[in-house]
């Protein structure tokens, strides 16, 4: 049983995981219809389409690193690198403990960098630029900001050794926890805060897009809060305090996609790194 649930995301057609992001959109979408969080007053499919071009980045660029993909996993294989070729452990064990490690390495240490780094701060200030987060602002990545991911995710899978099915249900966690966690939707406190303890909710992930410090630098995991608790980086409080967009970019237009690539490269924005 194990075996043929593996074989699905290993084999896993282009189509499927194309299926998959836009389910998981039109998902949040409907909840988002029913129980907003926020009651932004903006055309969602106009805000949609800025968020979508920046995916359509993404996808380009999926499509290169999944070549490259390809080659590390068939290298990882034939020369048995990596942790899990050092312990023997049950392989629904070996698969949790690979998400957990491919989440804290290629999502929280990645999304911690790109705060703390000025240049690659630059980049993903495209991503809290949008003043209105909803489950397309997951989307919203500037093309240097999501190749920084790409490659610390290839890093984790050398890290771990991880077979390509192991891999291929990490991104398909990603997915839908990317679109669940920007969704502008109303969960119950006592729902969302027993939730929580083990993974990042909506309301959690709501603090890492207020407009100014030092929220903006908490909650930067993306599957687990494990990683946050441990490292001390994750706050919990009312999602109604929160201001989305960010300070520095605040008299910025944050719809202009031509202006939004070209922001890590302008003088003209200061950060404090």
């Amino acid at each position: 049983m194990m075996d043929s649930f593996l074989d699905f995301f290993e084999f896993m057609p282009a189509w499927q995981k194309l299926s998959w992001v836009i389910g998981c959109l039109l998902f949040t979408f409907l909840l988002e219809n029913s129980f907003p969080l926020v009651q932004f007053n903006y055309k969602k499919w106009k805000h949609a389409g800025v968020n979508f071009i920046f995916l359509g980045f993404t996808l380009i660029i999926n499509i290169i690193f999944g070549i490259i993909t390809v080659g590390v996993f068939d290298w990882i294989s034939a020369h048995q690198f990596g942790l899990l070729f050092y312990i023997q452990l049950p392989t629904w064990t070996e698969l949790i403990l690979s998400v957990l490690l491919f989440d804290l390495v290629a999502q929280y240490t990645a999304h911690y960098l790109l705060h703390r780094i000025k240049w690659m701060w630059k980049m993903h200030m495209v991503h809290h630029s949008d003043t209105m987060v909803d489950a397309t602002t997951g989307t919203r990545h500037h093309p240097g900001d999501y190749i920084v991911r790409e490659v610390f995710a290839l890093a984790a899978a050398f890290l771990i050794g991880a077979p390509f099915a192991f891999y291929m249900f990490y991104r398909i966690c990603t997915v839908f926890f990317t679109y669940m966690s920007h969704a502008n939707i109303t969960i119950p406190l006592w729902l969302d805060k027993s939730l929580s303890l083990i993974f990042i909710t909506p309301n959690m992930h709501k603090f890492h897009h207020h407009v100014e410090r030092p929220w903006t630098d908490t909650n930067f995991g993306n599957i687990f809060s494990l990683w946050d608790r441990i490292f001390g980086t994750m706050v919990y409080d009312d999602p109604k305090k929160v201001k989305y967009g960010l300070d520095v970019l605040a008299k910025t237009p944050d719809d202009d996609v031509l202006f939004q690539l070209k922001v890590p490269f302008s003088k003209n924005i200061k950060t404090d790194y």
